[in-house]
């Protein structure tokens, strides 16, 4: 599969938007800067790979290789460690299996099925490679690996966990912003109104007169 159909298929969760010009207009949709996507080709002649090409389908190769060698998965660009998720993830949920009578009828119970297995691979199943005496010697989860948490997780404490919610932000008002209300000082009990005075001039026909208080 080339670069094209990988960002035309997987294109929504690579991109964000971009807003590049102030005012009225569309946001423009730009590729993760940061975004490197390989492929490995295998040829097979009687079942056995003869051949293996790898290649760059978004990024470059070197930055993939450094990135590779920081995360500890390798050197090379390999589909092992990726088969064998998809593996797992297949033979713990059912709806992913190529012949069931599990089929899920909405993605959003697709969709939560596979945070559920995401969660319990990570937090509550001790992994057979970082279990190993090389690596950790003890019962060791890729959540404890990477230093999230310093325990394995039972399935109840994973179900029950309160995640924070995040910080409420207020909404921005729309429309032209409300006049403020004229403050009118009403006397109180302890104050006394003032005095109205007339007043000292008056207009009478067409002449000024002077009048008292």
């Amino acid at each position: 599969m080339g670069g094209r159909p990988i960002r035309g298929v997987f294109g929504a969760p690579f991109e964000r938007r971009v807003k590049k010009m102030a005012g009225v207009g569309r946001a423009a949709l730009e590729v993760w800067p940061h975004l490197h996507i390989g492929t490995v080709i295998k040829r097979t002649e009687k079942k056995r790979v003869v051949e293996i090409t790898r290649q760059m389908a978004h990024g470059l190769l070197e930055q993939a290789e450094q990135l590779l060698q920081l995360s500890g998965g390798g050197n090379v660009l390999n589909t092992a460690f990726i088969e064998r998720l998809n593996g797992t993830i297949r033979e713990r949920l059912a709806s992913l299996t190529r012949t069931c009578r599990h089929a899920a009828s909405r993605l959003h119970a697709l969709h939560t099925g596979m945070y559920l297995i995401g969660c319990t691979y990570n937090f509550c199943w001790a992994h057979h490679e970082l279990s190993k005496a090389s690596y950790f010697g003890r019962a060791c989860t890729p959540a404890m690996a990477s230093g999230l948490t310093d325990h394995v997780w039972s399935v109840c404490e994973l179900v029950s966990y309160k995640v924070a919610p995040s910080p409420w932000i207020e909404p921005k008002r729309r429309g032209r912003p409300k006049k403020q209300a004229e403050q009118i000082a009403i006397p109180t009990q302890c104050q006394k109104p003032q005095p109205r005075f007339r007043p000292l001039v008056r207009l009478r026909k067409g002449v000024l007169c002077s009048t008292t208080t």
